[in-house]
């Protein structure tokens, strides 16, 4: 379903991962939340969280209250998503991808020597995302098995826009007990990438958003660990995401451990 545009304030306020996790987190839960909820759900320091709120208020993306209360005590302040809070879709996403490239990129290239790199900052941004989007798959509920695990990865993969498509299961050698072949892995196809424009000049920024993505997922699932590496344009219109066990080589190399 095609989002609304967003205006310039809004794209400014949603430039950052964590603004970002706020608003879905607020718009992921009925009713309102208070800042405690919203940091223990994203990982942030309360503090943190109340700056990037005044942001998101501002920009009119989420709506503050007061809490009614019919105790004596300081009523909390609550909120919740606002009607113009846009979905994590098509265009608005395209020029998100666009400003944290650029934000990150410019960090990295002024930062102290040993500092992480773009890349690996993206990575750990989108770990973030990753972990605040599958939410109630999360440990709470037990962990899920890799079967599973992928196929939430898929799932979430088609949520964002790739047009995801499992295109093989590589198999391991034979176990000596008989068993037959152990899954080695599993080949997801991801035939349209919605920041492809941006992906061109940020391929490790955005590729490493999309990694993190994966990784941030599995890991909030509790799923089995596992080594995932993104092939990027293996040919126009095409990326390979490989998923295979921690310590095993995929059909074009070594992945990088969630």
């Amino acid at each position: 379903m095609p989002s609304e545009p967003i205006d310039l304030s809004s794209h400014k306020a949603l430039a950052g991962v964590s603004r970002v996790a706020i608003v879905e987190v607020l718009r992921a839960v009925p009713g309102a939340q208070d800042v405690q909820a919203i940091a223990a759900q994203i990982g942030l320091h309360p503090n943190t969280v109340r700056t990037h709120l005044d942001q998101l208020v501002e920009a009119g993306l989420v709506d503050a209250s007061i809490e009614a209360r019919t105790t004596p005590g300081r009523p909390r302040v609550l909120f919740r998503a606002s009607a113009a809070a846009p979905a994590a879709e098509a265009d608005s996403y395209k020029l998100l991808a666009g400003i944290l490239a650029s934000t990150i990129d410019a960090g990295a290239s002024v930062s102290a020597p040993g500092a992480p790199t773009a890349g690996s900052a993206a990575a750990e941004a989108g770990r973030r995302w990753g972990r605040t989007v599958v939410g109630s798959d999360g440990p709470a509920n037990g962990p899920v098995d890799a079967e599973h695990g992928v196929a939430r990865i898929v799932a979430l993969l088609d949520e964002v826009g790739f047009a995801p498509r499992v295109s093989a299961s590589l198999h391991a050698p034979a176990s000596q007990d008989g068993d037959g072949p152990g899954v080695r892995g599993t080949v997801i196809e991801l035939h349209r990438c919605p920041f492809r424009e941006v992906a061109v000049e940020h391929s490790d920024v955005v590729c490493g958003v999309h990694l993190g993505l994966m990784q941030g997922a599995l890991e909030q699932m509790g799923a089995p660990h596992a080594s995932i590496r993104l092939e990027p344009f293996v040919r126009p219109g095409l990326c390979l995401a490989h998923v295979s066990p921690a310590g095993t080589t995929d059909a074009a190399g070594t992945g990088g451990a969630a």
